[in-house]
């Protein structure tokens, strides 16, 4: 009976923390603890200034600028919006910035991984120093280079379209550096198997190399949209015609010398932020994943 008994409380003894155990212990919880509510803290930060100007798109000027500061409108209204609308291009501003935003992603995802493909699966001359110089560039601040693209712009002829808003910006050092890295993880066999069986070049980046890189093809896609549709500079540099501005340059011009419509501004900030929103919940997933997936490799 006591072997027994003591087999019975053996269980209980291992399961009795040590002092030592039991401080390490109440110190992971209570350090848990606070980087959580400090990780509130600034969530709320960081939401709260966002939901103001969410609420404040319903606010008439006056409650806006009233006393004391409210967050939810007393007198919700829809004028702001409606003023929007119907005084202002506002359409056509989203429009151009969709046109822009969508044109210049597909156009960096297609550049980019067709560059990234030669550095990591070719060999030819100079490669190596043609990267290395790629890289340089990184270090070159953009400013830099606004007189002479705007010179090219203006040789071509180029102010107030389309062109002049995506192609400076469709490939930049960054994404040709981030799809070569995802390329050269894809094996060579596979791409020596499809050249056997007679696949060409552009094939095997299309139907093989493309599908494997998916996730980098997310990361970089999600980056260029959002840095094109929150462009507001080359905008700025290379339109003139209002019915050619952004959703960024057309909300700015409203602001007048005499006269600033808050609310209007901020109807104009909500609609202009609602689609970088909805595609970060679409593929927040595949943005998570490809930036996992980079880390780790």
């Amino acid at each position: 009976m006591a072997s027994i008994d003591t087999m019975l409380q053996e269980p209980k003894t291992k399961m009795q923390l040590s002092p030592a155990a039991r401080k390490r212990r109440y110190s992971f919880i209570t350090g848990s603890v606070l980087v959580n509510l400090l990780l509130l803290l600034l969530l709320l930060l960081t939401v709260i200034p966002f939901l103001y100007m969410v609420f404040s798109a319903f606010k008439p000027n006056t409650e806006i600028f009233g006393t004391p500061i409210t967050l939810l409108p007393r007198n919700p209204t829809l004028a702001n919006m409606g003023a929007l609308l119907t005084q202002f291009p506002f359409a056509r501003w989203m429009l151009n910035t969709a046109i822009v935003a969508i044109g210049g992603t597909i156009t960096s995802l297609l550049l980019s991984s067709l560059a990234g493909f030669a550095f990591a699966k070719y060999d030819f001359r100079f490669k190596n120093a043609l990267f290395t110089l790629m890289l340089v560039t990184l270090l070159i601040p953009p400013q830099v280079l606004q007189i002479p693209q705007f010179e090219v712009i203006r040789e071509l002829h180029w102010f107030n379209t389309y062109q002049s808003l995506i192609i400076p910006r469709a490939v930049g050092a960054f994404g040709i550096f981030l799809m070569r890295q995802y390329t050269t993880t894809v094996p060579n066999e596979i791409l020596d198997s499809a050249r056997v069986d007679g696949a060409s070049e552009f094939a095997i980046w299309w139907r093989i190399v493309l599908p494997l890189v998916r996730p980098g093809l997310a990361v970089l896609g999600i980056l260029s949209f959002t840095g094109l549709w929150n462009d507001f500079y080359w905008p700025l540099v290379v339109t003139t015609d209002p019915s050619m501005f952004v959703a960024n340059l057309g909300i700015a011009s409203l602001v007048g010398p005499y006269d600033y419509q808050y609310g209007i501004l901020l109807s104009g900030a909500v609609l202009a932020s609602l689609p970088i929103i909805l595609m970060f919940l679409i593929f927040q997933r595949q943005f998570i994943a490809g930036l996992t997936q980079g880390a780790v490799k």
